[in-house]
């Protein structure tokens, strides 16, 4: 498992200006172009499972052109609202797309779009529509989306009124393992994640109160990644609670070349 607590990722933020585009990234999860230096290890090849994650803060009322990744990808969305496609986006979104599969564009709002874009394996940048539709064709892994509204985040009063966990089941899980839920947690509750082997891969989002994860105390926009191999996770909320979205990944690599 890989815990990245809000506060220990908080110095990487940076300003950044993919395609002209004003924002500020802050990274979580492994490389990108806005951390690597001459001194980064190269990053491992894309049939490897790979965390990487970071929060983009999109500046307001910008436009951000429909792309696409080489690396299955999920959103969630935590600050500020706007337009992912023809849907409007608000706290908390989610959305997924296969490696290879556009979405887009992203339009912030006055208050700018505040989003998580986490990744299981590496990928380079983004590839817009316009200038690299060709890298899709002849790609095995057809176009594939899932998106869900989770609500807002849980307010302080919510959690402690919570009789017993809650969860809600966001994206059904498919037969390949793609699946997301949003769990609840009353103060001191515990939690235990779903078999990360029925996927690729499990992020945990903070959304809401604090959980003690690996260990670690947890505040909002904080991030792990559980792998396959880990076994389910286990955690506990704080003595305010805690909201938590669980993002699984589907099996198999079938985006990549035979």
């Amino acid at each position: 498992m890989q815990i990245a607590a809000r506060d220990a990722v908080a110095p990487t933020r940076r300003a950044i200006l993919p395609n002209g585009v004003p924002a500020h990234l802050t990274t979580y999860f492994g490389t990108n172009f806005a951390m690597r230096t001459a001194e980064t290890p190269p990053p491992p090849g894309p049939e490897v499972i790979y965390p990487m994650g970071f929060l983009v803060e999109q500046g307001a009322e910008t436009l951000v052109q429909a792309h696409f990744h080489a690396a299955n990808q999920w959103q969630v969305v935590v600050g500020g609202e706007g337009e992912l496609g023809r849907h409007h986006v608000a706290p908390v979104a989610i959305h997924y797309t296969n490696a290879f599969s556009s979405y887009g564009p992203l339009r912030a709002g006055p208050a700018g779009l505040h989003y998580f874009t986490l990744r299981n394996g590496y990928d380079p940048g983004a590839r817009y529509v316009r200038e690299s539709a060709h890298e899709m064709r002849g790609r095995p892994r057809k176009f594939r989306e899932a998106k869900a509204e989770a609500g807002p985040p849980a307010t302080a009063a919510d959690l402690r009124a919570l009789p017993a966990p809650e969860v809600r089941v966001l994206v059904p899980m498919e037969s390949d393992g793609l699946a997301a839920w949003r769990h609840r947690l009353p103060p001191g509750a515990a939690l235990t994640g779903p078999d990360p082997t029925e996927g690729e891969g499990q992020y945990w989002v903070v959304t809401a109160g604090a959980l003690r994860l690996g260990g670690e105390d947890l505040p909002p926009l904080s991030c792990a990644f559980v792998f396959p191999a880990d076994g389910p996770a286990a955690a506990m909320a704080g003595p305010g609670g805690a909201e938590v979205l669980m993002l699984q990944y589907p099996r198999g690599r079938a985006h990549l070349p035979a």
